[in-house]
């Protein structure tokens, strides 16, 4: 692998805090993207007693070439305790937000839909102050478990654009630009008032140009949030690191997004689409929505 420039390089976690989330997670059995995807601010979320949590999984029904979640397991039987589990976890770690992501579950009818939902009626049971975010799949175009989603209310809906229109075949194959833009269009729609947000990878052989284009294309359906973040090379046999990004130019970014009229852009080398997410509680102190 090609060798990290000294930004990408992360302070090693103070264990003693990990180990108590990570206690918590063993207990509980819960699986954690954090974990599953070998994410490099594990020792920072982990110290400071956050997670994100990972459902219906640790097996996908989708191989993406970028991603460290495995694909070769077959994917289980939805877990019935899955959702009290997730609301204890939530509550032991006195999270005041949390996010919900899962493996794509293409092998469900609804995408997993029924699962998130009812993950986010026990959060709201047991801990109503807790705002949430879902961090959902494209459902295959199911609009209607989208729309489930969202009867739910969570603060946040979060959907990934994750690269340019014209490296999707390489790099999510299995996914579409279109779809992934008609998602969040949608869910500005049923729900105008949960906030929207999408993030890219880059790195992975896109110009500054089309990364432009995809944050001007999220902004014509009204998305709120964007995240950027530098692509890692998880193993040798995942794609390669095309380009080290600098921090001058994830800037340069993060004011473009600006000035398009997001209500919040994180732009940096190791933001990822969950990194520092409970800062949109500030967000909604801002620009509140009224009611969802």
């Amino acid at each position: 692998m090609t060798v990290k420039p000294d930004w990408l390089r992360v302070k090693a976690p103070q264990w003693e805090r990990v180990g108590n989330v990570k206690e918590i997670l063993r207990d509980l059995a819960l699986n954690t993207v954090c974990e599953e995807a070998s994410c490099p601010n594990i020792g920072e979320c982990f110290n400071a007693g956050t997670a994100t949590f990972l459902i219906m999984g640790p097996a996908c029904t989708r191989a993406c070439p970028y991603c460290d979640i495995d694909f070769e397991k077959k994917p289980k039987a939805l877990d019935p305790t899955e959702p009290t589990r997730l609301a204890e976890a939530v509550r032991r770690m006195q999270l005041n937000h949390v996010v919900i992501t899962s493996v794509n579950r293409d092998d469900l009818s609804d995408g997993g839909a029924s699962q998130f939902v009812k993950c986010i009626d026990a959060i709201h049971e047991n801990s109503p102050q807790t705002t949430i975010e879902v961090l959902i799949p494209d459902l295959c175009g199911n609009w209607q478990a989208l729309e489930t989603i969202l009867q739910a209310k969570p603060e946040v809906l979060n959907h990934n654009t994750e690269t340019i229109p014209r490296l999707y075949r390489n790099v999510r194959p299995q996914g579409n630009y279109q779809r992934t833009l008609e998602l969040l269009q949608r869910s500005r729609q049923i729900s105008p008032g949960i906030y929207t947000k999408s993030g890219i990878m880059v790195g992975l052989g896109e110009t500054a140009t089309e990364v432009r284009q995809v944050m001007e294309d999220l902004r014509s359906v009204d998305c709120d949030i964007l995240t950027i973040g530098q692509y890692l090379q998880p193993s040798q046999k995942h794609l390669q690191v095309s380009d080290f990004i600098t921090p001058s130019q994830f800037a340069d970014w993060q004011a473009f997004g600006e000035e398009l009229g997001f209500l919040q852009v994180v732009s940096s080398p190791l933001t990822r689409s969950s990194y520092h997410a409970e800062q949109v509680r500030e967000l909604m102190a801002r620009y509140p929505r009224g009611d969802r």
